[in-house]
């Protein structure tokens, strides 16, 4: 984003349609050109429903607009504009800090980077940012030699839009077509095209409506695509031939369930076409040949509800990475001719969690992580105990395979990082088991790892489970001083202890920022996801409580010295943490936060909904999971208490967490909130679930967030009440 909003709608006693008057002091109550002085308070309007004979009252319910995913209701645009001026008018006073916050991160980034090259068949490519531009350019050029040539400018197809983002970028195998798809409002309904690379001429072949990969097949003259559904779900594969109308493309696969999601993609020797299809717990794969792919079908293994499969193809041979027989994955092999027919290759273990594979022509790579650490290991296909480790320096990192594209390779790319090492690129030999350096993140600033040091920690849980914290800080940092926790804490999502040059500006000022690593993330292991879903999600919220009051206890923090940020289904986590245990945060920052929990999981039209049962319970046909839901649902848990500062994000387009669960959480907060603390929503107008696209407008965004945590949490001068 360029600056605060410029555009606000200023109100002095904000009384617009469908937003109460906050203050009663008979203040002229035109809209005008002046700040607000007051929160704006959103009308209450009488809406209940019953469900499994219990009723709740909803009084926010009005801020859905009924036309979604158009949202045209005036009332609830004047809300959601009230509320983005209120937040300009308490960011405003800080204005200097967010530059000097933009500045300093802006600062460390390397404005003309770019990624090293890698080869495939005949090219090599790579993407570069140049000095002041918000997006990448794309290039290849010879192996053999010659000049760059530029593929795609994404600068030139995001000039003028508020928002843009690439999807999928593909090259027909022979070097001569470009397929690729964009976004440019954040509703991830992407617009596919497909260039000529010899004349630089978009072709007249426009596919609308993808949520997918593009997958060129059949030599060079199909792409397999997904379309999104009315309800942006993609459950289908589909052929568009080039050249020819997207109204005469054929639907290949469709899938009946309405929770499960369709992909497709090439097998490593790109001789077959994997058609996936699953939710969170279950799934089933097909294959056709990438020449015929109208041809006969393959079915691997018919479903089995919490069994997941994904597989791989090398000759005649099939590979496949599934929990079937443990919990943790087991990989298995099986004859093409018989696919259903599993034979073990490598056992599961309650120590190594086999997160996956990649075959290549020579080796194959299994990748997952042990005691929570990442593990990247190069195994031969004729002796199973031909077992060689990559070894990396740190106690403390993340590592594993970058971008590969070849099937016959003699070298590795990998990627590595710490909280204290900047990202690396190095090509692993696969002979000489030597690591070469190709590249490091430049830090133009400046960066002296030797001032900080990372920790990793274990804290006992209330019911005595070990949950592993990751910690960076200067070395001379004072222990008992601000720290700032982080967590996501869902689908089986671990986060990973890598680098951030946008951190240091807290740690740099005297904060420790401390990563969770609670269940529901599957950092130690499938298990540690499962303990933390459907009836035993709320450990994920204790984990995370219990992580606070470790640190406090461990000396590294106090209370009330604690900031906390977390977004999406992290997002819940501070909705429920602030309401459970608000005294222990001194700010909490809550992106795109998943809080109308209940309401969302009891609403089957929304996109999303019937694949998220798995994951949250189904609180429709099950009066435990609703029950169990209402019990946590951030949104129906606000209470008459004081709150912690909070800044809350939005985006108006997006179609993962809607617009209207922060809008409402918010609303109810400040009708509810005993306090005088400051609460802040902001809403992207033009935006989805990742907020502000290019990588400067994505970055005044964070300066913002950790404009309001040094303020609010005293590390800076600042004020904390409205």
């Amino acid at each position: 984003m360029s600056k605060l909003f410029t555009a606000a709608i200023a109100l002095t006693a904000l009384t617009v349609p469908g937003i109460a008057a906050a203050q009663s002091n008979g203040a002229d109550t035109s809209v005008t050109e002046q700040a607000p002085t007051a929160p704006p308070v959103a009308e209450r309007r009488d809406h209940t429903f019953t469900t499994h004979g219990i009723t709740l009252s909803d009084p926010y319910h009005w801020l859905k607009d009924q036309s979604y995913p158009v949202v045209d209701d005036e009332d609830v645009l004047d809300y959601v504009k009230a509320e983005n001026a209120w937040f300009e008018a308490q960011m405003a006073p800080h204005e200097a800090l967010v530059e000097e916050l933009f500045e300093e991160m802006k600062g460390r980034i390397k404005e003309d980077d770019s990624t090293v090259p890698q080869k495939d068949g005949d090219w090599l490519y790579w993407s570069e940012f140049e000095q002041g531009s918000e997006y990448r350019k794309h290039y290849r050029k010879p192996v053999a030699g010659g000049d760059p040539q530029l593929l795609l400018d994404e600068n030139q197809l995001a000039e003028g839009k508020d928002y843009f983002r690439l999807g999928a970028f593909s090259v027909s195998k022979d070097g001569r077509y470009l397929a690729y798809s964009a976004d440019d409002n954040g509703s991830e309904r992407f617009t596919a095209r497909v260039k000529d690379l010899e004349t630089g001429e978009l072709l007249d072949d426009v596919i609308p409506e993808t949520l997918s990969g593009l997958t060129w097949l059949a030599g060079d003259t199909m792409i397999a695509y997904g379309k999104a559904n009315e309800n942006w779900r993609v459950d289908n594969v589909r052929l568009h031939k080039l050249g020819t109308d997207v109204s005469e493309d054929v639907e290949i696969f469709r899938e009946a369930d309405e929770g499960f999601r369709v992909g497709a993609g090439l097998t490593a020797q790109e001789d077959w076409l994997v058609i996936a299809t699953g939710d969170n717990e279950t799934s089933e794969v097909r294959l056709v040949r990438a020449d015929d792919p109208t041809g006969e079908q393959v079915l691997v293994k018919a479903r089995q509800k919490g069994v997941e499969y994904d597989v791989d193809v090398r000759g005649d041979t099939l590979f496949v990475h599934t929990n079937d027989n443990h919990i943790n994955f087991r990989l298995a092999t099986a004859p093409l001719a018989t696919p259903g027919e599993w034979t073990t290759l490598i056992e599961g273990s309650d120590e190594f969690y086999l997160t996956g594979f990649e075959l290549f022509k020579d080796f194959y790579v299994t990748e997952g992580r042990l005691a929570g650490l990442d593990q990247v290991q190069l195994r031969a296909y004729d002796d199973a105990s031909d077992i060689t480790p990559i070894a990396f320096p740190e106690a403390s990192f993340v590592a594993g395979l970058s971008n590969n594209p070849e099937y016959d390779v003699s070298k590795l790319r990998l990627s590595y990082q710490s909280m204290v090492t900047p990202g690396s690129v190095y090509d692993y030999d696969v002979k000489t088991g030597a690591l070469e350096l190709l590249k490091q993140q430049e830090i133009p600033s400046g960066y002296d790892a030797t001032k900080y040091k990372t920790e990793r920690l274990t804290i006992t849980a209330r019911d005595g489970t070990q949950v592993p914290v990751s910690v960076v800080m200067r070395k001379d940092r004072p222990m008992g001083g601000p720290l700032h926790l982080y967590a996501y804490g869902a689908y089986g999502y671990a986060v990973p202890p890598g680098f951030s040059t946008s951190r240091l500006s807290l740690v740099d000022r005297g904060m420790a920022f401390a990563i969770a690593h609670i269940r529901g993330g599957d950092d130690l292991g499938r298990r540690w996801y499962l303990q933390g879903k459907l009836n035993e999600r709320t450990n994920t919220f204790e984990d995370f409580v219990d992580v606070a009051k470790g640190l406090i206890d461990k000396g590294y923090t106090a209370k009330g010295q604690i900031s906390a940020s977390g977004g999406s289904a992290g997002g819940e986590l501070m909705g429920v943490v602030v309401n459970t245990d608000p005294d222990i945060w001194g700010a909490v920052v809550a992106h795109v936060p998943f809080v109308d929990v209940l309401n969302t999981m009891l609403d089957a039209e929304l996109p999303l909904t019937p694949g998220e049962w798995p994951e949250w319970g189904n609180p429709i046909t099950s009066k435990q999971a609703f029950a169990y839901m209402l019990s946590y649902s951030p949104y129906d848990q606000v209470v008459a208490q004081d709150y912690p500062p909070l800044l809350v994000t939005a985006g108006l387009n997006d179609p993962r967490v809607t617009y209207w669960e922060p809008a409402k959480w918010v609303a109810k907060l400040r009708a509810t909130k005993t306090d005088n603390n400051t609460l802040l929503l902001k809403t992207n107008m033009g935006a989805g679930h990742g907020g502000k696209s290019g990588r400067f407008a994505s970055l005044y965004e964070t300066a913002e967030e950790y404009a309001f945590v040094l303020t609010q949490m005293g590390v800076v001068e600042g004020s904390d009440a409205e």
